[in-house]
């Protein structure tokens, strides 16, 4: 399971949430967050974690952009060497798109130059 790995907070869709899998989660320190189904008792929710689950979209939106317009593609690559090289050749491109959708209100410089890492 990829959830091995991860800290904090998974944001899921309502398909994917079952009672075993939040308490398994639950146990190595991971927080679910998902919407809930139609016969599901309503329960409280910190405000940054519905706007972040409402933004989830975006997220899928990126990840349509990496892989169709960036030919990102994650299941050739037989060293890990070669997957980072194809991500960073990815988000390189897709630094020089003109539209890009976005997660939370941020101000970005309107240069076309590449900026990796920002403080």
């Amino acid at each position: 399971m990829f959830a091995k790995v991860l800290f904090g907070k998974v944001f899921a869709d309502r398909g994917y949430i079952r009672q075993e899998l939040f308490e398994s989660l639950f146990g190595q320190g991971i927080q679910l967050v998902h919407g809930l189904k139609a016969k599901m008792k309503n329960k409280l929710m910190p405000m940054w974690d519905k706007i972040m689950l409402r933004k989830r979209y975006i997220i899928e939106c990126i990840n349509e952009l990496l892989k169709n317009k960036a030919n990102l593609v994650h299941s050739r690559h037989r060293s890990i060497h070669n997957f980072i090289m194809n991500l960073c050749s990815a988000l390189t491109a897709y630094c020089f798109f003109e539209n890009k959708p976005e997660a939370l209100p941020v101000y970005v410089e309107k240069s076309r130059q590449l900026e990796l890492f920002s403080c």
